[in-house]
């Protein structure tokens, strides 16, 4: 298994390089100035002036070459700069941003836990309904609770977020005044008081989110299940006189986990990347819409990075889905 870790590690740098520069190449080619925005009255040599500031006279092949060091070399090392007071910057540029003329990992940090709080709490909420809901269907097939677990699972996967996030808003926010509206990412929780606020303006766009991750887990942990619950192995089982409870979590769980786990591990990136839609709904001020007004804006530095970055964290939740599978499946061996 190390071996295969190892292996796959190596593999990675050469695909991340090239993922990166087809992400740089891509935004090279793409319509759009970062000067676009710049007052009309403003002279041209002035422009220029800042156009080259911004490194975007430069060739694409030192503008990408640098992007790398920046980011594998000098963004580590003020990190560790700032952790245990050395000194490996040494003063280097960092990555900076067009829009705010500030280092673009810094306002990533700014906005990791307003998407952590929201996105990423809807997903484990998602996670840990649809698991034992897609068991319990699968278990006790065409009953009603597989029945109505079906039915509010086709709605969550077919209404779109914005739909439901806005008829959450009107019922619960409007009508009734239950909930906040727009979510106060200026909110800091340091009482019970603060903490009661930041759960009433959690619950809807955490319950829109979590309602679309278990519609979709939900479905495939059932499949899953169903196919098994039919093999051979599970009729051994029961022939033996086991337990229907011990045959169907010891043994045909574990198995059915194992297609399982691509979707949920697949499906952590998306945390990071935030809901763009939804974080648009109730205003949170997330990573989704950190990229999607670094789009706008012609961004280039944010956009590479925030994309990068994705695309990072979906090899390396790839690589996890595979060494789980051996773990789950003993037959699985990477020798």
């Amino acid at each position: 298994m190390l071996t295969y870790t190892l292996r796959r590690l190596l593999l990675a740098i050469p695909t991340l390089l090239f993922i990166a520069l087809v992400i740089f190449l891509v935004l090279e080619l793409s319509p759009g100035d970062p000067m676009a925005e710049i007052p009309l009255s403003i002279p041209p040599e002035v422009k220029e002036r800042m156009r080259e500031a911004l490194g975007l006279g430069q060739p694409w092949y030192t503008r990408f070459g640098l992007w790398l060091y920046q980011f594998f070399v000098v963004e580590p090392s003020y990190w560790i700069d700032a952790a245990f007071g050395t000194d490996l910057a040494q003063g280097a540029q960092r990555i900076i941003s067009f829009q705010s003329r500030s280092p673009v990992f810094d306002i990533i940090a700014e906005r990791i836990p307003q998407t952590l709080w929201v996105v990423g709490m809807s997903y484990v909420v998602g996670v840990l309904l649809a698991l034992p809901i897609g068991i319990y269907s699968a278990r006790y097939q065409y009953s009603w609770f597989d029945q109505l677990g079906t039915f509010i699972s086709m709605i969550g996967f077919s209404v779109p977020t914005f739909f439901t996030g806005v008829l959450l808003i009107v019922i619960f926010s409007v009508n009734l005044g239950w909930f906040p509206s727009i979510y106060d990412t200026t909110l800091v929780v340091n009482d019970w008081s603060s903490f009661g606020q930041q759960l009433r303006q959690m619950v809807m766009p955490v319950f829109v989110l979590a309602l679309y991750n278990a519609a979709q887990i939900s479905r495939f942990m059932r499949a899953s299940m169903l196919d098994n619950l039919g093999q051979d192995y599970v009729r051994t089982a029961r022939a033996k006189g086991m337990r229907e409870r011990v045959v169907v979590l010891s043994h045909v769980l574990r198995n059915s986990m194992i297609p399982v786990v691509t979707v949920i591990a697949l499906g952590v990136p998306q945390v990071f990347g935030g809901a763009i839609i939804t974080e648009q709904v109730f205003k949170v001020n997330g990573l989704g819409q950190l990229l999607i007004l670094a789009i706008h804006g012609n961004d280039i530095p944010m956009v590479m990075t925030l994309t990068f970055i994705f695309a990072v964290l979906i090899v390396v939740f790839n690589l996890i889905a595979d060494i789980l599978y051996g773990v789950l499946d003993p037959r699985i061996r990477y020798d």
